[in-house]
């Protein structure tokens, strides 16, 4: 099959991983350029523009950290999907902070990791008919995937987006953890719904003086602000 879906960057120097990932996204549609390097791995980037990257936490010459830190520095907000043997919660997390769209641990499913990033992709890509959104001083345009604060242009991951979309979607109305992992990352995996956590502090980070419109109900989950906030 061609590459009708978009190119994908693999960033993994396990050759028999690497071809693993290459076959089942190329069987997917996805056109598949694979690295083994993280130094020329951040130059693939700039040469071929992919719509994701896998992108492996300890490859050689720059570790995944540090490439996904240096793209996300330099504006480039490329979906990432980060691939280690380790699975401690600190790595992931300060993954997620660096910018990370998502996070899988070897062994994984090859079939998950496409679901993955055909998803990430098809809402990277924006939603011509949605609806634009607006609560206090912040506005979401699916279209265009932008999101303003204040007037003032704010940069989310595809992740970041894509929940603050499903939350403005119903003001006022709070989403469980679980709720929100299953509908914004299309996983069942509970067990991972720390992630949650960590993608909304982000986003209150990144939105500054508007962060009151994300809204924590303890014990259960999230909400943004309703008419009555």
């Amino acid at each position: 099959m061609g590459d009708d879906r978009g190119l994908v960057l693999v960033v993994e120097d396990e050759p028999a991983i690497a071809e693993l990932e290459r076959m089942y996204l190329a069987d997917a549609g996805f056109g598949v350029h694979v690295e083994r390097d993280g130094s020329r791995a951040l130059e693939s980037v700039s040469r071929l523009r992919p719509a994701a990257i896998v992108l492996d936490i300890g490859v050689p010459g720059m570790d995944g950290v540090e490439v996904c830190r240096r793209l996300r520095a330099r504006g480039d907000w490329t979906p990432v999907v980060f691939v280690t043997a380790r699975d401690d919660e600190v790595d992931r997390i300060l993954g997620l902070e660096l910018g990370a769209d998502d996070y899988v641990t070897k062994p994984f499913s090859p079939r998950e990791l496409v679901a993955r990033i055909r998803g990430l992709i098809r809402r990277a890509a924006g939603s011509p008919g949605a609806e634009a959104r607006r609560i206090g001083p912040v506005s979401l345009d699916p279209a265009r995937r932008r999101v303003e604060a204040g007037g003032a242009r704010v940069e989310l991951t595809a992740t970041e987006f894509d929940l603050l979309e499903h939350l403005m979607s119903q003001p006022g109305r709070v989403f469980t953890r679980e709720q929100l992992l299953s509908s914004v990352w299309g996983v069942a995996d509970y067990s991972s719904s720390r992630t949650v956590d960590v993608h909304v502090a982000q986003l209150r980070t990144k939105l500054g003086d508007a962060s009151w419109i994300i809204r924590t109900a303890r014990g259960v989950g999230y909400s943004a602000a309703g008419a009555d906030d």
